[in-house]
């Protein structure tokens, strides 16, 4: 009877070691996409901050543009 009790239990202990073992494998996995994510996360926190600046510069030669043309109208008004 108590060969039994072990058998049990020695299978109970290589069920919970398999199961340790494949959510092992799955933290890394997840561990993986993470840092893959976090990766594509830089990457586009980057791209918004590269296409922010463009869009400041493009504003300020869109004024530069207005403050030219209400200057040449100014002038136009003038003659």
């Amino acid at each position: 009877m108590s060969l039994e009790v072990f058998e049990k239990l020695e299978a109970k202990v290589q069920q919970a070691i398999d199961t340790i073992t494949l959510l092992q494998m799955e933290i890394e996995e997840l561990k993986e996409k993470n840092n893959s994510l976090s990766q594509e996360m830089q990457s586009a926190q980057h791209s918004r901050e590269q296409l922010e600046r463009e869009n400041h510069e493009l504003r300020e030669q869109q004024s530069g543009w207005q403050d030219r043309l209400q200057a040449l109208l100014g002038r136009m008004e003038e003659v």
